[in-house]
């Protein structure tokens, strides 16, 4: 339960009453040792001056008058005389108020002890003895009242608990203050995330200082931006997709009123009926192609760390494979042995998209050379090359040159290519082909020529 109340608090509360505890500990302490010092040195001063004072009476004449049970005018304190030279021990109290003897005292007589000092009761008040040899067998007891240093020690203890209770709320108020202020940016930033979780406006916290908490608006502003930039993304790939979903929709919902239309008035041939169906089943695949490429793009997580190790000549050999069956071009292929870790899915995806565009643009019965070489593969066509003006967005997503407009496609293979590559710790380029002639696309991902550890055979 007192965890629970703990965590109920606010941090600016719990900022306070840590100061306040902490200094009131220090205070405390600081108190507690002063008065105890204050109070030793008290006591220590009364013994000294109660010794000199025990030294000097005994070298007088007044053991004699004690003996006489008479005490001289100048004596302000209380005196016993302790004979110890005769068996019994004789005592003599100077005044009916002497302070009795002990067993201290008269161990000091009989020269057991070289003197003594204690603090004795005697009627309801504290008293200091102290006990000096005064010769064989022979001891002089002094006595004083500590009225006057207690009194002087309740008051300064008395100062200390005032002094301390001062410091203890002068410590709350400056923990308060301090908490108030420096938790300002904190704050600052919690009611940035409050606006932010009510308007849905990612809009950047001023920052200042250099501070820690400096550094953590700094940190969630760099969220604020990715998470800006992603939905961003987010929302121009739905604008784009709904785009380019538009004109196959729009063209399959043509050809199915003409199917319905020429079925209601049965004036439709066979071969008009079979070219209808084939454009509707060309859309469709258009809108299935389209489809798979949304979905990868929509993957902007990175690769899991454990997928297997892949041979890319393996990978690039498949690709070219299923591209050749489909394609009215030659593939130059030159290969080196060149080991990744990644998926083998998305790998060859990519390379098929490469291997793609570089059969569209090519000529009829061109050749698409394609070389792997120390982790870089180069795809290069015999096509018209990129244009300078179209060279920075051949990667943008649903983007077209004027040239590729008539062409069939969706704009978003080289995208898909990027975000593999990207998603692996590569990049790829674009540029002219190393004849002049054609463009060229270099795919680089890390890797090793020799196979990994647990690598398959």
């Amino acid at each position: 339960m007192g965890g629970g109340l703990h965590y109920r608090r606010s941090l600016a509360s719990r900022v306070t009453l840590l100061s306040t505890l902490a200094v009131g500990f220090a205070v405390s302490a600081v108190a507690f040792a002063a008065y105890a010092t204050v109070r030793a040195q008290a006591v220590g001063a009364l013994d000294e001056s109660l010794r000199g004072r025990a030294y000097a009476a005994a070298k007088t004449n007044t053991l004699n008058a004690l003996a006489q049970q008479s005490v001289p005018s100048w004596s302000l304190v209380r005196m016993t005389y302790v004979d110890a030279s005769s068996d019994p021990v004789r005592v003599y109290k100077a005044g009916e108020n002497a302070i009795a003897v002990g067993s201290r005292e008269i161990a000091v007589a009989q020269g057991d002890s070289d003197g003594s000092a204690r603090t004795v009761y005697n009627q309801g008040e504290r008293w200091r003895v102290v006990a000096v040899p005064a010769g064989d067998g022979q001891a002089l007891v002094l006595a004083q009242s500590m009225e006057s240093t207690d009194r002087m020690l309740d008051r300064l203890g008395l100062v200390m608990l005032l002094f301390g209770a001062a410091g203890m709320i002068t410590a709350g108020l400056a923990g308060w203050a301090v908490a108030r202020n420096g938790l300002r940016p904190v704050r600052r930033l919690t009611e940035a995330v409050e606006d932010i979780a009510r308007t849905q406006r990612l809009d950047p916290i001023p920052v200042e200082g250099s501070d820690e908490l400096a550094r953590l608006a700094q940190s969630f502003n760099g969220m604020l931006h990715t998470l800006s930039a992603s939905q961003h993304r987010q929302r121009q790939l739905v604008a784009d997709a709904g785009h380019e979903l538009r004109t196959p929709l729009t063209s399959l919902r043509t050809n199915l009123d003409l199917l319905v239309q020429a079925d209601a008035s049965s004036g439709l041939s066979a071969e008009s009926r079979a070219e209808l169906l084939g454009d509707v089943r060309a859309q469709i695949n258009e809108m299935t192609t389209l489809v798979g490429d949304l979905v990868e793009l929509a993957r902007d997580e990175p690769v899991s760390r454990t997928v297997e190790p892949v041979e890319l000549t393996a990978v690039l050999g498949q690709a070219v494979a299923r591209v050749r069956r489909r394609a009215d071009v030659e593939f130059a292929v030159k290969t080196s042995p060149w080991w990744v870790t990644g998926d083998a899915d998305a790998l060859e995806r990519a390379i098929t998209n490469l291997l793609d565009n570089a059969a569209k643009w090519s000529p009829e019965g061109g050749v698409v050379t394609v070389t792997l070489e120390h982790g870089t593969l180069m795809v290069a066509d015999e096509g018209p090359g990129i244009s300078p003006e179209d060279l920075p967005h051949v990667f943008e997503r649903f983007y077209r040159s004027a040239e590729s407009r008539g062409m069939p496609g969706s704009g978003l293979g080289l995208s898909i290519v990027r975000s593999i590559a990207e998603r692996h710790g590569g990049d790829v380029r674009a540029g002219s082909a190393p004849g002049g002639a054609g463009a060229a696309f270099w795919l680089t991902v890390p890797g090793q020529p020799s196979p990994p550890e647990g690598a398959p055979e």
